[in-house]
């Protein structure tokens, strides 16, 4: 894993010393030099990075102000003389600050820190996919528990429950603990399961029968109604009073 870096500063003696502390890191790699904002505006219109070096006062356009242009913004870490711009700067959500001149220990610091943030965004947008992977195709549907991804076939899951941020999945009698909301899940799954309290929804084909404010499932759990829902389970499930 390396981050695609760029510098962004008028004074080429910064660019030199950046350049050499990142000699030592393997995971930083240079891959442009912009003296200007300007010509860094037109360097990531045809080249996306993954972190930039950012100086603030440049001329023609300051750094602030170039940050506040983009519309889609890669990490920042400020390198910058002027300690006065720090609020501004992690009021953009700037992830590290370095008052120039900084030494090899305190821009490690910062690039580590950048690394971390890039993981998490990364780790973030995959998961974000892979729930959004369709599923009424193949009917399967992938559970993140634990730090693992687990695929299992819709069919089998009898109902679920809502705990927080968690949903347990129930399946055979016992239960996968996965971070997402009930709500989350409707769009994924197939029309055989109903909404029947605000903290479960159910398989149609594991029920067994309905016993006053309870539905009994086939191998014997019984799942909660709330009194909100109880007309229309009785409608969906073909019960008549």
């Amino acid at each position: 894993m390396s981050l695609r870096c760029l510098i962004v500063d008028d004074e080429p003696l910064a660019h030199g010393v950046i350049t050499e502390y990142a000699k030592d890191i393997p995971f930083i790699n240079i891959v442009g030099n912009c003296y200007r904002a300007t010509a860094a505006l037109d360097f990531l219109s045809k080249q996306p990075v993954d972190l930039i070096f950012l100086d603030i006062r440049m001329p023609k356009l300051n750094g602030l102000d170039f940050l506040r242009t983009l519309a889609h913004k890669p990490l920042v870490i400020i390198t910058s003389a002027y300690e006065e711009y720090a609020l501004s700067g992690f009021d953009l959500a700037v992830c590290d600050y370095l008052l120039k001149p900084f030494r090899l220990d305190r821009f490690l610091k910062a690039v580590n820190r950048a690394l971390e943030l890039h993981n998490l965004k990364k780790q973030t947008a995959t998961t974000s996919e892979i729930e959004k992977i369709p599923t009424k195709n193949n009917g399967q549907i992938s559970l993140k528990v634990d730090k693992k991804y687990i695929l299992i076939k819709i069919d089998e899951i009898q109902y679920l429950e809502s705990l927080g941020n968690y949903v347990k999945v129930w399946k055979n009698g016992d239960f996968l603990l996965t971070p997402r909301t009930l709500a989350s899940f409707e769009d994924q799954l197939s029309t055989d399961f109903i909404r029947i309290h605000k903290s479960f929804m159910l398989n149609k084909k594991y029920v067994d029968y309905l016993e006053g404010n309870t539905i009994v499932l086939k191998n014997g759990q019984q799942v909660p109604i709330g009194k909100n829902f109880k007309g229309t389970i009785k409608q969906l499930l073909n019960i008549e009073d």
